[in-house]
């Protein structure tokens, strides 16, 4: 079994960056292709980004392309989202999980293990 524990977000102004964190215990996380994932109030939870298990492959929504950063350490099992230049639009909590199925990587459907989320505000 894995555990996810997300850490980092706040309340940041428009402009101003936070980097996100995803520790995971139990089960080798490395093992894991790793995606981000955010859910504002009344919608649907939208796809960030994910990192392969080697942290050699990543892949972008295009509304965060250019201003976030996924990456990972195995020896601490954990993954980071860089997030900078940040808009008030990237106001959500932010979930990581491990993907377990491999059809489309911007379902959260194939992902599992998921953490609590971690709020991110950013305010204009």
């Amino acid at each position: 079994q894995v555990r996810v524990v997300e850490s980092g977000g706040g309340l940041v102004q428009a402009g101003g960056s936070l980097r996100l964190s995803c520790a995971a215990s139990g089960r080798t996380f490395s093992s894991y292709a790793t995606g981000w994932f955010r859910q504002a109030p009344g919608k649907e939870r939208e796809f960030v980004a994910v990192v392969g298990w080697s942290d050699s492959s990543t892949a972008y929504a295009d509304s965060v392309k250019g201003r976030f950063t996924i990456g990972r350490d195995n020896a601490k099992n954990t993954v980071y989202l860089q997030m900078n230049s940040l808009k008030p639009e990237d106001t959500a909590v932010y979930y990581c999980a491990a993907r377990i199925k491999f059809s489309d990587y911007t379902d959260p459907t194939e992902y599992g293990y998921w953490g609590q989320g971690t709020q991110v505000t950013v305010s204009s």
